[in-house]
């Protein structure tokens, strides 16, 4: 495996003044190693907290500095163990707000429950909706995201929320790789209908045509490929998705691109969920390279994996940061 830290060359270097000290950064115990590269990136270290577990695997937190009219960014993503996770996260926030920060943003790079976004059969929960309300009653007053799995799902929350997007550093990373083979045409997929609009972001700035996955779903992790929807032949072909979970369909789908005649394959994920036999299928496809973010920690099969490529999005996530602390356009950067 691969980790990379990619220069963003939209976003202009780090010339501002140090933070004030009314912004402090925290980290619940989800994804310290990103959490550190934020402050790294912001010119700043982590604020001491004390987290631990009791016997019955209560979650305790403690701050332990002052933050009395600080402005809180806690830094968590809700990845596996979820529910632990994000319970740890909650209690974080709580334990701020009762020691009377000022205001409280949760930087959540990976958004557990995302998919549980509406009913698809009766008597089911919307748990997307579920957990939004949770972390705004436990105390922030502001989210920030990173590629959710639709769109939609800022208006789940109940207060202010910036969506942030893997975009600029995984056409940072492959534009490097176009620029090098000129000749190569390429063509973005989307492994299925519902990521077409992603799939065209990609495909606008590659300046290269897209394709479609025809993919049926009968079960929850359970999906059927059928055909492709576009010309893949003679073209390196790139696999667009908002994260990869069992791997089962993306390794489906890159089998059948093959077969359609495509040069080569890849693919790109902002989240490595990477559930069960994911890794084990990943490292025997027909995929030359599986590219995902930092949002989640990898395991250490996954780290042992040649084909996973990891990219950091330490940057976009700390600059999202100071511009938020700076009243400044988080937008732009996605311009």
């Amino acid at each position: 495996m691969a980790s990379l830290m990619l220069d963003l060359p939209q976003l202009e270097p780090i010339t501002h003044e140090p933070l004030s000290s009314k912004i402090k950064l925290f980290s619940g115990r989800a994804n310290q190693p990103l959490a550190e590269e934020i402050a790294s990136y912001l010119g700043t270290s982590l604020s001491p907290v004390d987290i631990k577990n009791f016997a019955d695997g209560e979650t305790y937190v403690r701050v332990q500095e002052s933050v009395r009219g600080a402005d809180v960014f806690v830094i968590q993503p809700t990845c596996g163990p979820v529910n632990n996770n994000l319970m740890e996260l909650l209690i974080m926030m709580d334990a701020l707000k009762r020691a009377s920060a000022n205001t409280i943003t949760a930087v959540i790079p990976y958004y557990g429950y995302a998919r549980q976004d509406r009913k698809t059969v009766g008597r089911e929960a919307i748990s997307a909706k579920l957990m939004a309300d949770l972390i705004a009653t436990a105390g922030a007053n502001r989210v920030v995201a990173m590629d959710l799995h639709t769109g939609q799902l800022q208006g789940f929350f109940n207060v202010l929320t910036d969506h942030l997007y893997m975009t600029p550093v995984a056409l940072s990373y492959f534009g490097r790789q176009k620029a090098a083979n000129p000749n190569d045409e390429w063509v973005i997929v989307s492994p299925d209908a519902g990521g077409v609009e992603r799939a065209r972001v990609y495909a606008k700035k590659m300046d290269a045509p897209i394709a479609i996955i025809d993919k049926r779903r009968s079960a929850h992790n359970q999906a059927e490929v059928y055909h492709i929807i576009g010309d893949v032949k003679g073209k390196r072909a790139l696999l667009i998705d908002d994260m990869i979970d069992t791997a089962g369909t993306m390794c489906a789908g890159a089998q059948l691109i093959m077969e359609q005649g495509a040069k080569s394959v890849s693919a790109c994920a902002a989240h490595a969920v990477f559930s069960g036999p994911a890794v084990q299928r990943l490292n025997n496809s027909v995929f030359d390279e599986v590219v995902v973010s930092n949002s989640i920690p990898l395991s250490a099969e996954a780290e042992a994996c040649s084909k996973i490529v990891q990219v950091s999005v330490a940057p976009l996530l700390g600059e999202a940061i100071r511009r938020i602390h700076d009243d400044e356009s988080v937008s732009q950067m996605f311009e």
